[in-house]
């Protein structure tokens, strides 16, 4: 009932005009705080950091002892020849220079030499305030103007926790941008092949388009206003998403209008019956993913349960546009949008005798061996999940190109304990503080601690890790200190740094993972027996989607480890790709059934199938081409975790989109046959035996009467 009524005012003589203006009233309102997004974007430790983490606590526990947050940066200076008295003379005015620039503060210490003779090193505090985050890259542009980049034989790096976030903000910058214009490309090229039109593929862009900058907007208030916690990374997933899935909507709707457009003189009553019999099910799939993303809230992890909202407001905003926007668009525009393969009133349908039509016949003679065949090679794939090392990734092995800060990180390393410039930092009560101390120097991993600073009943130590700061000897490290300092009576010691926030927040990740992912699949399964209204059919595709997942990210490790040489995976890597691939990956599946459904109550269940197959066959692939494309847009940033991501997740919507979807499911509907729907209705309609399962309808039979 709901359907028909939006339809009947969407696709209105009058009424969509009304739906234009009222887009236009909000492109109006909406635009101008979309572009405030980025203002409202929280790129500071506290957004990616679990909330109630140890190093959290110790990081808000600071601000006690600097109302601001220090970072700091380290200059190395390195002659492998020995430092002459010419090169302290250099490092000793850069750091006098250095003083002078806006955002440093305190004192620079430094240069000091190695024992190795070498090397210098001078540590620059730099001062992080509420813009700072945004801002460090400016700071450190101005240091290096300072100190150059050495000669006759110095060489000059700038690395330490304030040259890797100018590294990162580097990496992100113009992200937004970046992302929107390859992805628009990718959507572009994509619809304009899919259509072969010159015009229609301009109407689910300017959809799209409309409804990531109304997402935008929407993001933005609940940001500045409500306290959502908004990122780089989250808002860079927004314009994937919404274009992804914007335009996967609106391959449905525009399909299926055009089926209707042969059946109808009228387009107005063309499109009432279009986003009638596919409104549900493009419904359906945008709660689908929008339920799926929004489990995400439950998320230790600052960055990965903002991205719940944030994604999920992304997607219902696209339906909501693709639903209104788009239909309105296609009624004012009228059937020469089609141009030059316009839809005439009663042609046929060329889905009928399609390739998808002949290759559900050829599944049909032997569906059982087809199916148990795509699920065994999927199982093969699924092996390279051996190869899968979701353990973090390191500074020097988080980017695609080398970085300024992971090159001066390892000159650092070869003359300064491998930690030197991201101390680990325990925050005790001050009555304790020399227990503590000691308990802290005591600690194996741990070179020198420093002198405590008391303030208001606490006291800070900062401790040299002799490990790089990145690495797992680090957050061993980091493990033996907690357990040493939080058993000394009284001390209510809390331990944090660099280093521990890397190790709670890959911690946290982990516990996202077990969590999150379960929680997805049965929230998934409990909407497909809502809509497809049976017991078998649902959990089947839930294991069909959880084997394409497994084949996915089984090929992904294997591409990563030994065709693109990665390190290794990010920890929120497989709850990302898991929650994306089966939140979007289950849409194929979702516009499938529910036209399989709808045509076994004429042709019964097997030969439906076929006809389902057929009908949804090419929309459903150019679909998860687009889907594929746009998340192949985020390989175009410098950075290893949104390449793996954009990689598998790709990777993934194609897996499904043409082998589980078009093979696996509609074997399994051609094999079990009614049984795939019990305990509905629709075990009850007659089939013909498997093996034996005719052709589509002729294309008269599939646009005639019988077919409404």
């Amino acid at each position: 009932m709901a359907t028909g009524t939006l339809a009947r005012f969407v696709c209105g003589r009058r009424t969509k005009w009304v739906v234009l203006a009222l887009w236009i009233v909000i492109l109006a309102v909406a635009g101008p705080l979309a572009g405030k997004l980025s203002s409202a974007e929280r790129n500071d430790n506290a957004s990616w950091l679990p909330g109630n983490a140890e190093a959290t606590q110790v990081s808000e526990l600071q601000q006690q002892f600097s109302p601001s947050e220090i970072v700091p940066a380290i200059i190395v200076y390195e002659r492998t020849a020995g430092i002459t008295e010419a090169d302290q003379a250099k490092a000793a005015a850069d750091a006098q220079g250095i003083r002078s620039v806006t955002g440093v503060t305190g004192e620079v210490a430094g240069p000091f030499p190695a024992e190795d003779g070498q090397a210098l090193q001078t540590i620059v505090p730099i001062e992080i305030d509420s813009e700072g985050w945004d801002k460090i890259a400016d700071v450190i542009d101005e240091i290096k103007a300072v100190i150059g980049t050495g000669e006759n034989g110095l060489t000059v790096h700038l690395t330490g926790p304030a040259g890797s976030a100018a590294d990162s903000a580097a990496a992100f910058a113009g992200v937004d941008s970046t992302l929107l214009y390859t992805t628009l490309a990718i959507v572009t090229i994509i619809l304009l092949i899919t259509y072969r039109s010159p015009v229609l593929w301009l109407l689910p862009i300017i959809s799209a388009g409309a409804a990531l900058i109304t997402a935008q907007a929407v993001v933005y208030l609940l940001a500045e206003y409500n306290g959502l916690v908004v990122n780089a990374q989250s808002a860079g997933i927004l314009t994937v998403l919404v274009f992804g899935a914007g335009t996967d909507y609106a391959l449905l709707l525009v399909a299926r209008y055009r089926e209707e457009l042969r059946r109808h003189s009228d387009r107005h009553e063309a499109m009432m019956f279009a986003l009638h019999r596919a409104g549900p099910a493009i419904i359906a799939s945008a709660a689908t993913v929008a339920i799926g993303m929004s489990c995400l809230m439950l998320a230790e992890v600052n960055s990965t349960s903002g991205l719940g909202p944030v994604a999920a407001i992304g997607v219902v905003v696209a339906l909501f546009a693709m639903m209104s926007l788009l239909p309105a668009l296609l009624v004012i525009g009228g059937r020469w949008l089609f141009w030059p393969v316009r839809p005439a009133f009663g042609s046929a349908e060329p889905t009928a005798t399609g390739m998808w039509a002949r290759m559900g016949a050829r599944i049909g003679r032997r569906p059982r061996a087809v199916w148990i065949g795509t699920a065994l090679a999927l199982g093969v794939m699924s092996l390279g999940l051996f190869q899968l090392n979701a353990n973090g990734l390191s500074q020097q092995d988080s980017f695609t190109t080398e970085q300024p800060s992971a090159a001066g990180q390892e000159v650092l390393a070869r003359h300064f304990p491998a930690g030197e410039g991201q101390p680990i930092v325990v925050i005790a009560n001050s009555a304790q503080a020399d227990p503590v101390r000691q308990a802290f120097a005591a600690t194996p991993g741990i070179s020198a601690v420093g002198e405590p600073l008391e303030r208001g009943g606490l006291v800070q130590l900062e401790g040299t890790l002799q490990a790089a700061a990145d690495s797992e000897e680090a957050e061993d490290t980091v493990r033996a200190v907690r357990t040493a300092v939080h058993a000394v009576p009284g001390a209510d010691a809390k331990v944090g740094g660099m280093t521990a926030m890397t190790l709670d927040i890959n911690e946290a990740n982990k516990h996202d993972n077990r969590l999150i992912i379960p929680l997805v699949l049965l929230v998934v399964l409990a909407i497909l027996g809502v809509l497809l209204r049976a017991v078998v059919a649902p959990l089947i595709l839930i294991g069909t989607v959880v084997l394409s997942f497994a084949a996915a990210l089984g090929v992904s490790a294997l591409v990563f480890r030994h065709v693109l040489g990665f390190a290794g995976e990010d920890t929120a890597f497989p709850l990302f790709v898991f929650v994306f691939l089966v939140a979007l990956g289950i849409d194929y599946n979702i516009f499938l059934m529910t036209r399989v459904r709808e045509e076994a109550w004429q042709h019964g269940t097997r030969r439906g199938a076929v006809i389902g197959l057929a009908a949804t066959g090419g929309v459903i692939t150019s679909a998860g081409v687009v889907l594929a494309g746009t998340f192949a847009a985020l390989a175009s940033l410098p950075l290893v975790a949104f390449a793996e991501i954009g990689f598998a997740v790709a990777f993934g919507v194609l897996l499904d989109t043409l082998v589980v979807r078009s093979v696996l499911v509609t074997a399994l509907n051609l094999d079990l046959g009614r049984w795939m729907w019990w305990p509905s209705k629709l075990t009850r309609v007659l089939d013909e035996p498997p093996g034996h399962t005719p052709v589509s309808p002729a294309p008269a039979t599939l646009s005639g009467k019988a077919a409404e």
